[in-house]
Order: C-alpha cells, then structure tokens, then sequence
C-alpha cells in the first residue's frame, strides 16, 4: 500500500492551491469536504442525524441549507462537534477505500479539520499550510460571499495554525510572498523516499 500525506490548514490558508500543485506531479488528492459535502447531500442517515442534531428539517428544498447550518453552528462549539462526529467516519471509511485502491507512491487526503475529524491516524505523515490571518481573511472573502465578521467566526472555529503545526511533520507558510514551489517540491521528494519510489 501506497503512503499517505495529510495537508491541512484553515480556511483561507491555500490548501487547494497547495493540493493542485501536487496534481500536477502525479499525485492522486482525495478531497475530504467535497465528500463531506455530498454524504450531508446524499446519505440518508447522515440526514437524518442532522435534523436530529440540529432540530431542524434542513433538507426542506430537496438539498442541503448549507447557509443555515453554517448559521446554526455558528458560536456552537457543540453542534460543530457533533455536526462532524455524525459525518467524518464514514468521510474517513472512504478515503481508506480510495486510497487502497489508488496505484500511486503516495496518496493525498486534503482537509480543512484533519486533526479534529482524527484523520492523521490513518495518515503517515502530515503538512499544514499556514498563512497570516489577513491574507487568509481577504482570500475568503474574495471567492465566498461572506463578510468579514463570517470568515473571523469559521477562523475562530478551526484550530489555532500553532496547534495544526505542532502536530505536523512538514509546515509551508503561504504568505503571498513566499516561494511555495520548492516547499512542495522538497515534501514531494520525501514522500518519494518514504514510499521507496525514488529510484
């Protein structure tokens, strides 16, 4: 079985740029909110956990009310905690799937709440992006529609960078102003080397 690297950070801080980079040299990236996203959408007993979780039919238009679950758990600790427990087994039961299938000498699980959902267990090795809180705030608000006040909540609600990188092997610092290339470049042949493929 292939190796697999974890790239995490918080929102804002370049994970998918990261991620597409790694893409382009070979590398098969399993993008676990996207899958999130689709059991909340599609699995039945997801759905009915939420309804549960929340008091609320959030389904009411035949697809998930992102907008008022992100309203919900907003300043909810709790309902975040739960939200999640009811929905990253089985995100993770599919990226243990995927990834044993994958032929690669590595593969990829990119997510924003890696150590939260407890995925690094079943990862060798992890990289956080990190990036200042600014630019992470104005990357955010330059693709999503949310306001200021929004992005600061969902920062506050992941965990600390400092937290993400002391559990982490490797950190890329994401500053608009620094060479990301090489960083990724240098994990990748590591990830090489770890895996017995860089011959």
């Amino acid at each position: 079985m292939g190796k697999r690297l974890g790239v995490t950070g918080g929102i804002g801080s370049g994970k998918t740029t990261v991620c597409r980079i790694f893409k382009v040299l070979g590398i098969p990236v399993f993008v676990a909110d996207t899958v999130a996203r689709e059991l909340m959408q599609n699995d039945q007993d997801i759905r009915t956990e939420l309804k549960l979780i929340t008091g609320n039919d959030l389904y009411i238009s035949g697809s998930l009310d992102r907008k008022e679950l992100a309203r919900l758990i907003f300043n909810r600790p709790d309902l975040l905690r739960r939200v999640n427990a009811a929905v990253h087994p089985s995100v993770l039961r599919r990226f243990d799937e995927w990834a044993s299938e994958e032929v690669a000498p590595y593969v990829i699980m990119e997510s924003a709440i890696l150590f939260e959902a407890g995925a690094d267990t079943l990862l060798d090795r992890v990289v956080t992006i990190s990036a200042p809180v600014e630019e992470r705030i104005a990357r955010v608000m330059g693709r999503n529609d949310l306001s200021r006040e929004e992005v600061i909540g969902r920062i506050n609600n992941q965990l600390e960078d400092e937290e993400r990188e002391e559990q982490s092997y490797y950190v890329i610092n994401n500053s608009d102003n620094e060479m990301i290339i090489p960083e990724i470049l240098k994990i990748h042949e590591d990830m090489l080397r770890l895996s017995g493929k860089d011959k």
